[in-house]
């Protein structure tokens, strides 16, 4: 029961502090300029240039509606979280609108990246609690259930390029649209960031004939362990093993000479890897 209410007590931090983040970003730095990088967020600063209702307004009145219908795709209780994330955002925002008033920067190149860098970090940080305050995924779920032929992913998409279109068309500047456009590049790689980290590891697929003495040196050299996969070679229908090890990223250099001083003719494949967790990397924090 205490690590449930742990659980509750640390989702909602991380919901308000996201939130907080969020409605910086937009007031302070988005919605001057109309930047609308994508997603419910970027189309509430375009409708509110165009009716002047407040963003906060415009954000409830889209949302609200949007997560009732939503509730057979996401479940009752996903979307009353989602509710909860949807209704606490436009509060914030609602609490930080006087932001709007202060002239942070007159460059909307400046303006569009910092603004992003606050939306980008405040939506990692309420996916990493796993929360949710809605969004243009809702509608592009929607119209993947009615049109299943419509894969998910170009429906988000098509949904934030149209709001990126839109943002140039209510301030009648190209511009704003380009800037929205880079705005929104910013948020995807800030939420990668908050998500994944910044430390970023290598896995390692080596196909070697020195099977045994490698293994050997990679668990005495760089004390990392190694997975043996079994496999067959297409051309000479010989059975091979390959082992499968994670390195973090400053031990790259180290392992490739390793595998050169023992096997100078082995295979190698290497893949970058986002995020590891278990022993010898992060712990399962979820």
């Amino acid at each position: 029961m205490k690590e449930k209410t742990r659980g509750i007590i640390i989702e909602a931090i991380g919901l308000i502090i996201g939130c907080l983040s969020l409605s910086i970003g937009i007031n302070m730095f988005l919605t001057p300029h109309t930047i609308a990088p994508g997603g419910l967020s970027g189309l509430s600063v375009v409708i509110s240039k165009l009716t002047g209702l407040s963003v906060s307004t415009v954000m409830i009145v889209m949302c609200i509606p949007l997560v009732i219908c939503s509730v057979k795709i996401l479940g009752k209780k996903d979307s009353i979280k989602t509710l909860i994330g949807t209704v606490t955002l436009s509060l914030m925002i609602k609490l930080t609108s006087s932001l709007s008033n202060i002239s942070a920067t007159e460059d909307p190149l400046l303006a569009a990246i910092s603004g992003a860098i606050f939306l980008g970090a405040g939506i990692g940080i309420v996916f990493s609690v796993d929360g949710s305050t809605g969004g243009t995924d809702l509608i592009a779920l929607m119209i993947n259930r009615i049109f299943p032929s419509i894969p998910l992913s170009k429906c988000l998409t098509f949904i934030d390029g149209m709001v990126v279109l839109s943002a140039g068309i209510a301030n009648r500047n190209i511009e704003t649209g380009l800037y929205s456009a880079i705005a929104l590049f910013v948020v995807i790689k800030m939420v990668d960031v908050i998500i994944s980290g910044v430390d970023h590891s290598k896995a390692f697929m080596i196909i070697t004939d020195e099977e045994e003495k490698l293994r050997e040196a990679i668990f005495n050299d760089i004390k990392r362990g190694v997975t043996v996969l079994d496999a067959r070679g297409g051309y000479t229908n010989r059975d091979k093993n390959i082992l499968l090890v994670v390195v973090q990223k400053k031990q790259e250099v180290h392992l490739k000479k390793l595998i050169k001083r023992v096997d100078s003719k082995a295979f190698i494949i290497v893949s970058d890897v986002h995020e590891v967790l278990g022993e010898g990397f992060k712990e399962i924090n979820v």
